[in-house]
């Protein structure tokens, strides 16, 4: 049967700690409650979490001369900014349905017990042996990193030649020559050629690394640079009816992931189609089931198929199972009683369905 907010409020003060890493509390239905237990079955929802890369093209002041002095046939010719999908994820969960709440009235003798997940919903009865959810894994901003010319190395390789030149020409020249001279150096240290070696291991790749730096710089000056960043924002949507093409967010060239309502951006669309609906057990008939007397009610969920995508691309698509598309049914009370062979239920707080239903083993006096 359904219950109301006042009984609930009363039970979650009668409340211990169960130790749990997925921080639940345990309910024990006593004479101090009148052996009734109160729950919420879930609503499914989905936080689809959007990973926005930003890229930032910049040519490097020699970029006329990469073909001729270092062979490169595609340089960055001018500034460019754009921003991207990157990744989509979709992860569902549940919150409480407050016009789904139910209350399990119990007999006096036996303790039957609830445990609730920290957002009021009921994982299991009977048992604490409850599956540890696994975190989700999100993708997390990323900042873009120094280019090769934003470095201390590219102070170092500006030689007082390259300053006082007034030719682009005769700079791009002298970088090249210095590019060569540098590679030339890695070599004879290598293979052991060099006037002055370093005096181990250590200080060898001391010296590698910052020969590699300023190469870096020096070849950046005529192919260009590019900075790559992420952003990350999550977005908490309700699957309901059937919907084609529906606006989540945008992606804005300046401000990367925006609101839906704003136009500066192109749209991250969302399409979803029911694909089943919850369906009453039959019974020897084939007549469906009647809802037991006093049950314990739980959901048998329905699903449906979804996708997300950006600029005709999908960047998501999946089937997801939602309690919104299922239907309620219940299961009879006594067996949860049972002082000699009491039964346990391990449910799905996502979407309320049953997980697993068993029996307790119990060690008789």
């Amino acid at each position: 049967m359904k219950y109301n907010r006042t009984l609930l409020i009363s039970a979650c003060l009668l409340a211990t700690g169960a130790g749990n890493a997925q921080t639940t509390q345990k309910f024990s239905a006593t004479k101090a409650n009148d052996y009734g237990l109160v729950y919420s079955l879930p609503v499914t929802v989905l936080d689809i979490t959007i990973e926005a890369e930003h890229v930032v093209k910049e040519p490097g002041e020699f970029y006329l001369y990469a073909k001729k002095y270092l062979n490169v046939d595609n340089p960055i010719t001018k500034k460019s900014e754009s921003w991207s999908v990157k990744s989509v994820v979709v992860n569902a969960r549940g919150v409480a349905n407050n016009s789904e709440r139910y209350l399990m009235q119990f007999k006096p003798g036996y303790t039957p017990y609830l445990i609730m997940d920290e957002n009021n919903l009921p994982v299991a009865i009977n048992t604490e042996n409850v599956p540890v959810a696994e975190d989700p894994v999100i993708p997390v901003p990323v900042s873009a990193k120094p280019t090769p010319l934003q470095t201390p190395a590219a102070n170092q390789v500006i030689t007082a030649e390259m300053l006082q030149s007034q030719s682009v020409a005769k700079r791009a020249e002298l970088a090249a020559q210095r590019i060569y001279e540098l590679r030339q150096s890695r070599s004879d240290l290598i293979t052991g050629q060099a006037d002055q070696m370093p005096p181990d291991g250590k200080a060898m790749q001391i010296v590698i690394d910052e020969i590699a730096a300023q190469e870096a710089a020096l070849t950046a000056m005529f192919v260009g640079t590019t900075q790559t960043e992420t952003d990350v924002n999550t977005i908490t949507y309700t699957p309901g009816d059937d919907v084609s093409r529906k606006v989540i967010a945008r992606i804005s060239a300046i401000g990367g992931i925006v609101d839906a309502n704003d136009l500066s951006g192109d749209p991250i669309t969302l399409s979803l189609r029911v694909t089943d609906r919850g369906r009453l057990p039959l019974n020897e008939k084939g007549q469906p089931k009647e809802f037991p007397k006093g049950g314990i009610a739980y959901c048998i969920p329905g699903s449906a198929s979804l996708s997300i995508s950006f600029r005709g691309d999908v960047m998501w698509e999946g089937s997801i199972d939602a309690a919104q598309y299922g239907i309620v049914f219940g299961l009879d009370p006594k067996p949860f009683n049972d002082r000699k062979d009491p039964s346990y239920l391990i449910l799905n707080p996502v979407t309320g369905a049953i997980r697993e239903l068993g029996s307790v083993a119990v060690v008789q006096p």
